[in-house]
């Protein structure tokens, strides 16, 4: 495509060249139009499958129509970069063992926001040194942006029945970042949707909050629970939580495309502070301040101290009853925060019971 002198096919395969000298494994490009994704989004805030996440119908189409969040757009840079930090089945046996504390893998290491923003920013800068000034915007998850139907437009893999977006040679265990240009660049084909018949990711969501193929009711999802829920979490979920205590990713472990999941080459995506195998009895007992230092440069600090007592207390009382967990449990039965005390007593009643059952006696 030749316009204004621009060779922009040219520029185009710089870009994705470009992108994999900055750590992105995948560059791909998309036009605006965002039709379908726009009625999918509605129809699911309708529903109210959205919960409290207010933002998820903030910014009116803005969300949906690029052009009226960055006036001038007329295309977007779709790129992912793997944050996986280790195989799936050491993920696995953390998940059973019911003491330790299990935390979504794409947050152990450095907040990806930062990352993401930082290499996309130099990504944009290259361009402008190529080309000359340009009109572009960068977003990692940092704006209303529908950064999977832009990624499944540009290529980069298709929408499961999780709504994760899957990639048929690199799994789903990867983040997504745009810009939004008003660069004219020769857009890429969508691929074919190969989750066929499978539904592994719906029969193992541990509270079916996959409620029918690419139906997720974040209502009942365990990331949304112990990451977006600011409240109580409903005693409906509470056993089904396990020992996850922040996020879960049980629909991508068992997806079979992750079979080809690479381990991130990222050293800020790896674990800090041993946060993929410390205990559960040893985060409960973190302060606010120990929680603050240990999650600087997190994206989980974002939740705040009280939710992730609250998160803790839950797995707490899902371990095996004993009575060392009921004596850890009891330090804070008297916990100044509402919240924490509220977790902490369903949890501490959970393992007294367990013990009475376990010795036989009458509850």
């Amino acid at each position: 495509m030749q316009t204004h002198g621009l060779d922009y096919s040219q520029l185009a395969e710089c870009i994705r060249t470009w992108g994999q000298e900055l750590g992105f494994q995948q560059i791909g490009f998309a036009n605006i139009d965002l039709a379908d994704a726009e009625n999918w989004l509605n129809q699911w805030i309708e529903k109210g499958f959205h919960g409290e996440m207010g933002y998820m119908e903030r910014h009116g189409s803005k969300r949906t129509r690029p052009e009226y969040l960055v006036e001038g757009t007329v295309s977007v840079i779709s790129a992912r970069m793997n944050y996986l930090p280790e195989e799936r089945e050491a993920m696995n046996t953390r998940l059973e063992e019911s003491t330790q504390a299990y935390i979504s893998r794409y947050s152990l290491g450095r907040d990806y926001h930062k990352l993401m923003r930082q290499r996309l920013q130099m990504l944009a800068d290259k361009i402008t040194s190529a080309i000359g000034p340009f009109g572009f915007r960068v977003f990692t998850d940092s704006a209303p942006v529908m950064e999977k139907a832009l990624a499944e437009k540009a290529g980069l893999g298709w929408i499961g029945k999780h709504t994760n977006l899957i990639n048929k040679e690199a799994g789903s265990f990867f983040f997504l970042g745009e810009i939004y240009t008003d660069l004219p660049l020769p857009l890429d084909h969508s691929v074919d949707n190969h989750c066929g018949s499978c539904k592994a990711c719906i029969d193992c969501c541990p509270t079916a909050a996959i409620v029918s193929p690419y139906q997720l009711d974040a209502r009942r999802c365990i990331s949304y629970l112990t990451i977006e829920l600011k409240g109580a979490i409903p005693l409906e979920f509470r056993s089904a939580i396990g020992n996850r205590i922040y996020g879960c990713d049980d629909c991508q472990l068992v997806c079979p495309w992750n079979r080809y999941s690479s381990l991130t080459e990222e050293l800020d995506f790896l674990p800090r502070h041993q946060l993929d195998r410390t205990s559960l009895a040893e985060v409960f007992l973190w302060d606010a301040e120990t929680f603050f230092n240990k999650t600087e440069g997190s994206a989980i600090r974002r939740i705040g101290y009280e939710a992730w007592i609250r998160n803790i207390a839950i797995a707490l009382g899902n371990d095996v009853p004993s009575e060392e967990c009921m004596q850890l449990l009891s330090t804070r039965l008297e916990d100044t925060s509402t919240l924490i005390r509220e977790h902490v007593l369903w949890a501490y009643e959970k393992q007294r019971q367990g013990l009475l059952s376990h010795n036989g006696q009458d509850t």
